[in-house]
């Protein structure tokens, strides 16, 4: 048991020498998403996902705790470059971060997916981003999606807890509504407890009202991967 745990920790400390501030922000492509030592995601995913941005990435983390590593993950990582880059060219009102082996898709303010005040049904732009996002998923069946809702701070904290719980919920159902197989998508919800910006200022309230993807490999495209590249 004792050597188990000082094997843990060395792996954790060679994990921490890779992985960098400057590495975790600059694992935007396939050779990055190659480069992460297989077995190791589930245990800085964790990590990172309690501390990069003062522990506000849950999304980051669901990534980086998803990666295979090796020739694996430089698979999965050339087929994300391609969706994510189709994400960026259909989709001008997302924002999209490549993350080692996966894609961070974040919609704000009234980009792509816009909720009125107070409301979670989705109508007009975010309709039409959704559609466009629907078809993108089709084109890439082996991708499991997580999708978070988040709000400002305005209100009470419970009510925005249940509010960000509709919106997100009512993402994941328009998706499912649309041809995308119910068992691809994770839904989580976070109300007010993870902005991205600052809520004393208008534009960071924009910023914190957020709907947040994390497009990940299935399991079936990891065992293609280790297939394709187990020579």
């Amino acid at each position: 048991m004792k050597n188990q745990i000082v094997k843990s920790m060395a792996s954790l400390m060679a994990v921490s020498l890779i992985l960098s501030c400057d590495a975790i922000k600059n694992a935007n492509n396939a050779q990055k998403g190659g480069a992460i030592g297989a077995g190791s995601g589930a245990v800085i995913g964790g990590i990172i996902g309690n501390n990069v941005g003062d522990g506000n990435n849950t999304a980051l983390g669901a990534i980086i705790g998803a990666v295979v590593g090796g020739a694996a993950g430089g698979y999965i990582g050339s087929r994300m470059d391609r969706q994510a880059e189709q994400i960026e060219e259909e989709i001008p009102g997302a924002e999209v971060q490549r993350v080692g082996e996966g894609i961070n898709v974040t919609f704000s303010g009234e980009n792509g997916v816009y909720f009125d005040t107070n409301k979670s049904d989705i109508k007009g732009t975010s309709a039409t981003t959704l559609d466009k996002l629907a078809g993108i998923f089709k084109e890439y069946p082996k991708s499991n999606i997580l999708i978070e809702g988040h709000t400002d701070s305005d209100g009470a904290a419970e009510y925005n807890m249940g509010l960000s719980q509709r919106r997100a919920q009512s993402v994941t159902n328009y998706l499912v509504g649309k041809g995308i197989s119910s068992g691809r998508f994770t839904t989580k919800w976070y109300g007010e407890e993870q902005p991205k910006a600052s809520n004393e200022t208008a534009e960071g309230k924009s910023q914190n009202r957020r709907v947040e993807l994390a497009i990940i490999a299935s399991e079936e495209l990891k065992q293609e991967a280790y297939e394709q590249t187990k020579n």
